[in-house]
C-alpha cells in the first residue's frame, strides 16, 4: 500500500483538550483533526480530501507554563479589574478602549476615582455620567412615577367596586369600562416609554462598558517531540501534501513551530522481517485493534492497557454547526505486533520498522 511517511520533530506544543480551561491540558499526541486539520490548510484545500492517518511518537517531558488570562466579565464592576469601552456593541469584535485601571484587588471604584489610575478621562466620565443617569432615572421612577401608578391603582379599584353595583347592560357601567381602560392604557404608556427612553440613553449605552478581569492559568507544555505520521490518501492527495509539507509551520498552537526531518513515499508491507515488532514509539491505536488482540503486550500477549480517547477525525455541517465524526482509539507504548494486514501495515525505514495503523 502506497502511502507517505512525515517525520516532524517540535521542541515543544501543546495539543489542547479541547474541555479544558483553567489548566490547558495537552493530548500526549496530536489528535486526528489537528493532522488532517494542518495538512488540509498547507495544501490550501477548502473543503475536506478523504484521507487516514497514522498517528505515533513520544517526547522527553512536560512542564506547566504560565499565562494572563483576559475574560470579559458579564456585568460591569465598578471596584475591580479593567474598566474597558467595547468598540463594537454587539460584542462581535473583542476590539476594546481601556477607560481606568483598579489599583486593588477590592475597594476601589471607577465611578469615585478611589485607587484606579485613568487611562482615559473622556470615556471615564461617559461612564460615570451613565452611572448618574441611572441614579436619576431610579429617582425619577421613586418620586414621580410611582405616586401616579398610587392614583391609578386606587381609581381602578374604586371603578370596579362601582361596576359591582350597575347593570352591566347600562351606559353608566359603559362609561366605567371605558375610563378602566383609559386608565390602564395610561399605565401602560407611562411605562412603555420610561423603558425606552432608559433603553436608549442608559442600556444601550452602558452595555459598551466591560469589566476585563486578567488571571494566571496554565498550559500544559509537550518538550522535546518526535512525530512519526503516515498519511493514507488518493495519489494527487500525498502529491500535494508532498509539495506542500515545507509550507507547514506549526502544530498544535501557532507557536509550535515543526522541523520537518523525513517526508517520503513508501510502500507498505504486511509483512515483518522478524516474527513480530515491538513498537519504540507511543501511539493512538484503533480500539477494535485492541479488541481482536491484534496489538498486544509482549509480556502477557493479552490486551494492552492505555488511556481510551474519542478524537474527533473530521466533520460534516448540519444546520450551520459542525458535527464531528469520531474515532475511538487507546493511546498506548511498548506494543507488539506479528499478524498484519487489513489495517495494519509495515513501514521499514532503515533499521527501524514502524507499526503503522490508520485511523
Amino acid at each position: 500500500m502506497k502511502a507517505l511517511r512525515l517525520i516532524i520533530h517540535q521542541n515543544s506544543a501543546n495539543y489542547k483538550k479541547e474541555e479544558t480551561v483553567d489548566n490547558k491540558m495537552t493530548y500526549p499526541l496530536p489528535p486526528i483533526s489537528t493532522i488532517i486539520g494542518a495538512l488540509h490548510s498547507i495544501c490550501g484545500y477548502q473543503e475536506y480530501k478523504e484521507m487516514d492517518i497514522s498517528i505515533q511518537g513520544k517526547y522527553e517531558s512536560m512542564h506547566r507554563e504560565p499565562y494572563t488570562d483576559y475574560c470579559f466579565l458579564n456585568s460591569v464592576q465598578d471596584d475591580r479589574g479593567i474598566l474597558v469601552k467595547m468598540r463594537n456593541g454587539s460584542m462581535l469584535s473583542n476590539a476594546f478602549e481601556k477607560v481606568a485601571t483598579a489599583k486593588k484587588p477590592q475597594g476601589n471604584s471607577f465611578r469615585e476615582g478611589i485607587t484606579i489610575h485613568i487611562d482615559n478621562q473622556k470615556l471615564l466620565d461617559e461612564y460615570r455620567g451613565l452611572k448618574n443617569l441611572n441614579d436619576e432615572i431610579t429617582r425619577f421612577k421613586k418620586d414621580r412615577i410611582n405616586p401616579i401608578f398610587i392614583l391609578t391603582k386606587k381609581r381602578k379599584k374604586r371603578l370596579a367596586e362601582k361596576k359591582k353595583q350597575l347593570d352591566k347592560k347600562s351606559m353608566a357601567y359603559k362609561c366605567v369600562v371605558k375610563r378602566e381602560k383609559e386608565i390602564k392604557n395610561l399605565e401602560k404608556e407611562i411605562k412603555s416609554r420610561l423603558k425606552q427612553y432608559q433603553f436608549e440613553n442608559y442600556t444601550v449605552p452602558i452595555s459598551r462598558y466591560r469589566t476585563l478581569t486578567k488571571s494566571m492559568k496554565f498550559y500544559e507544555i509537550l518538550d522535546g517531540i518526535t512525530l512519526v505520521l503516515h498519511v493514507k490518501a488518493e495519489d494527487q492527495v500525498l502529491k500535494d501534501i508532498f509539495e506542500h509539507i515545507y509550507d507547514l509551520k506549526s502544530i498544535g498552537r501557532s507557536e509550535d513551530s515543526v522541523s520537518i526531518e523525513n517526508v517520503e513515499f513508501v510502500e507498505l508491507k504486511e509483512e515483518a522481517k522478524d516474527d513480530e515488532i515491538v513498537s519504540k514509539y507511543s501511539a493512538y491505536i484503533d480500539y477494535s485493534m485492541v479488541n481482536n488482540e491484534r496489538i498486544y503486550l509482549r509480556e502477557k500477549r493479552g490486551k494492552i492497557s492505555g488511556t481510551k480517547y474519542y478524537l474527533n477525525k473530521n466533520y460534516e455541517i448540519v444546520n450551520k454547526q459542525r458535527i464531528f465524526k469520531k474515532k475511538k482509539v487507546l493511546y498506548t507504548s511498548q506494543y507488539v505486533a506479528d499478524e498484519f494486514g487489513d489495517g495494519l501495515y509495515v513501514d521499514q525505514y532503515g533499521e527501524e520498522e514502524y507499526i503503522v495503523n490508520f485511523l
